[in-house]
């Protein structure tokens, strides 16, 4: 099984991939897509939606899971977290990937064990979870392991297979 997890922002787009074989855990890639900041909203929306298709097209996750934006301060950081996440959604089911969305304390208590858990304590998890011994940077990278680490974890046992292999590359 081949988990592609999400963290979106329209200037710094987080995402893992995860694999998990039987009860093994492996991370096979952690990165950001980046949009150009002085672009058109619609450009970086577009250039985001390319990304994520290639993304797919170079890992073929089985699932998406992706963070839910469900309250920000900044209005704009709002509105433009939600419209990357849509983007992403419009991208994964546009290549027949089934999505499931999570809040930030359905990931933390998923993968630290408490919903209130800090960054800090969410990264360190994910790397005892994945046997990484360096810190995951960006930290929008080590959230969206921790996004696809909650897809595993709350999915249904019968469908925790795979038959595919790779190593990890960080971007």
């Amino acid at each position: 099984m081949f988990v592609l997890g999400v963290d979106p922002g329209l200037t710094r787009c987080g995402y893992g991939v995860i694999r998990r074989d039987g009860s093994r855990l492996e991370a096979l890639a952690a990165g950001v897509l980046r949009t150009d900041s002085g672009a058109e909203p619609a450009v970086r929306l577009a250039d985001l939606h390319r990304e994520v298709g290639l993304l797919v097209d170079e890992y073929r996750p089985d699932e998406v899971a992706i963070e839910r934006v469900l309250f920000q301060v900044n209005v704009r950081t709002a509105m433009q977290t939600g419209q990357a996440s849509g983007v992403v959604m419009a991208a994964v089911a546009g290549a027949g990937i089934p999505v499931t969305l999570y809040s930030p304390n359905e990931v933390k208590e998923a993968v630290a064990g408490w919903g209130n858990a800090d960054k800090e304590q969410v990264e360190r998890m994910v790397r005892t979870q994945l046997g990484i011994d360096t810190p995951l940077r960006p930290v929008d990278a080590a959230d969206a392991v921790a996004v696809a680490l909650c897809h595993l974890a709350r999915m249904a046992p019968t469908r925790r297979g795979s038959e595919r292999f790779g190593d990890l590359v960080v971007g």
